[in-house]
């Protein structure tokens, strides 16, 4: 990443994650099924290596099982600095999105985790309370969203695991293809239907 007038490391490009989680065994209709999950990895890398991803470039998710850590684990491949902000505090993000379906994703997260070069931040430590009747995931997307955009919207490439299905509220994965889309047009899309 290059310095900016203070001093500050600017990266070249940022690049904003969001995705399905791994589908629980027990799903009725399947979104991000565990029999996907490689072909997932592979286009998710596809992704990364059409962009020319390198260090120079910074990235954001939040980590959950499923394409989150897909996409953290592939963007370490390629040594891109990779930022994690989370709707809650650690323990319960992990409980409620990492350990959730298997045992196996702790694991890779603790691997990711492991290797990240900035501290984890939680929307309740940088937003505050979480309003009465807000989502807390849809408010961690903007808190995204916002983040990756306030490094210039040229900079700025979005890519989602999607089904293409509209989510429950504003701020989900719909919300953020459509303001990336709308600001940048840098969208990459892979269709979970499709693996």
């Amino acid at each position: 990443m290059m310095p900016n007038e203070s001093g500050a490391q600017q990266p070249r490009r940022v690049f904003l994650f969001n995705g399905h989680m791994i589908d629980a065994p027990n799903r009725q209709e399947p979104r991000f099924p565990a029999a996907k999950e490689a072909a997932a990895a592979r286009k998710i890398a596809e992704a990364l290596e059409r962009l020319g991803a390198g260090p120079e470039d910074l990235a954001f998710t939040q980590g959950a099982c499923g394409g989150d850590l897909l996409f953290s684990e592939a963007c370490q491949q390629r040594r891109v600095s990779v930022q994690w902000l989370q709707p809650f505090e650690e323990p319960e993000f992990i409980q409620k999105s990492v350990v959730c379906h298997s045992e196996i994703w702790l694991v890779r997260y603790q691997a990711a985790k492991a290797k990240l070069t900035t501290a984890i931040r939680s929307a309740l430590q940088a937003l505050g309370s979480l309003p009465i009747g807000s989502d807390p995931y849809a408010r961690c997307n903007q808190w995204l969203l916002a983040t990756a955009m306030a490094y210039g919207a040229s900079k700025v490439h979005f890519i989602c695991l999607w089904n293409g299905v509209n989510g429950d509220g504003h701020g989900g994965t719909a919300h953020m293809y459509q303001e990336v889309n709308r600001q940048t047009g840098q969208v990459i899309w892979i269709d979970s239907r499709t693996l």
